[in-house]
């Protein structure tokens, strides 16, 4: 059993990150501050004897006596990490410089959870992790991008200096239960849309596309990750290389959902890739991981959730 520090427990990911954990019988802190977190992801586990809440932002330092830390914490979707960049920004940078100081004093392994945007609107397709990105460092999305970017340099120069011991992982679209439904990501803005018969709105032309991870499979990459023994520290892409429009995405869900919604179309925001596709061969190779649940699938529990919620009924 070890004992684990998850900052943005109370996120998306970061709740089924703990689930998993527990499970596999570790004892648990989750860190947040409940910005994007909501309380009840968590609810089930308040009783259980090996989990713990705190609440906490990792701007402000902190300290545990922990074997492993698991750090989430950060706004992902472009509706809230731009909703106080410069916020945003210090989230990435700081609570990197907070995990990372935390697992050199304790000797802890720690993990970063990066993201496929730090290869911003790719030119090259799909995504190994050599490639170096094709980012804008002052558009409207460089808080979340560039601090993602910025976040592995620490990871990486911590690991080089201070030998700490890190996982870095670069985080593919996903989705399932638990999202926000106003968290501006595409597959939980088309359900929602449905759901309500509103019409669905996509970016663009709808011909730039996406590959779609569900949540249970990503968790299980993560935790495999910080398992393996090997001392690869990353980055590591996880994510499904399976490649979707979002025309065929929206049409997808519309004919799960029903209903009379429409597609129309808005202007595409500034920076927005117009592709994005993990190459996944090293987590092939080095975790025997790829995902298992296809889209079609995912998007059935993930439409379940939304229609048991209050927020999936209008």
């Amino acid at each position: 059993m070890k004992r684990i520090l998850v900052t943005g427990g109370a996120g998306f990911l970061g709740s089924h990150l703990c689930d998993l954990l527990l499970e596999k019988g570790h004892e648990v802190i989750s860190l947040d501050n409940y910005f994007t977190g909501r309380k009840t992801n968590l609810a089930h586990l308040q009783n259980h004897p090996r989990f713990e809440m705190v609440r906490h932002d990792v701007i402000d330092p902190f300290k545990f006596e922990v074997d492993w830390i698991f750090n989430l914490a950060c706004p992902a979707s472009p509706i809230h990490y731009q909703h106080n960049a410069i916020k945003t920004i210090k989230t990435s940078v700081m609570g990197a410089i907070n995990c990372l100081g935390l697992a050199k004093r304790t000797g802890a392994r720690v993990f970063q959870a990066s993201t496929s945007e730090v290869y911003g609107d790719p030119d090259i397709h799909p995504q190994p992790e050599s490639y170096w990105g094709h980012v804008n460092p002052i558009g409207p999305r460089s808080c979340y991008d560039e601090g993602k970017r910025c976040a592995e340099t620490l990871f990486f120069d911590y690991h080089r200096q201070n030998r700490v011991d890190i996982r870095v992982v670069r985080i593919f679209n996903t989705y399932g239960p638990r999202m926000l439904a106003d968290d501006g990501r595409v597959v939980s803005n088309f359900i929602v849309q449905a759901l309500r018969g509103e019409d669905l709105t996509i970016c663009g032309d709808g011909t730039q596309t996406r590959s779609f991870c569900f949540a249970s499979d990503l968790i299980d990459g993560f935790v495999r990750f910080m398992e393996n023994e090997s001392g690869f520290p990353g980055p590591l892409n996880l994510g499904n290389p399976g490649e979707f429009t979002m025309l065929e995405l929206a049409e997808i869900v519309l004919a799960k959902v029903g209903g009379k919604s429409k597609i129309v179309h808005h202007p595409l925001p500034q920076d927005d890739p117009r592709q994005r596709r993990p190459d996944i061969t090293k987590a092939r190779e080095l975790l025997n991981w790829e995902p298992k649940v296809a889209l079609a699938e995912g998007l059935d529990r993930t439409i379940a959730y939304f229609r048991n919620s209050e927020t999936g009924k209008g």
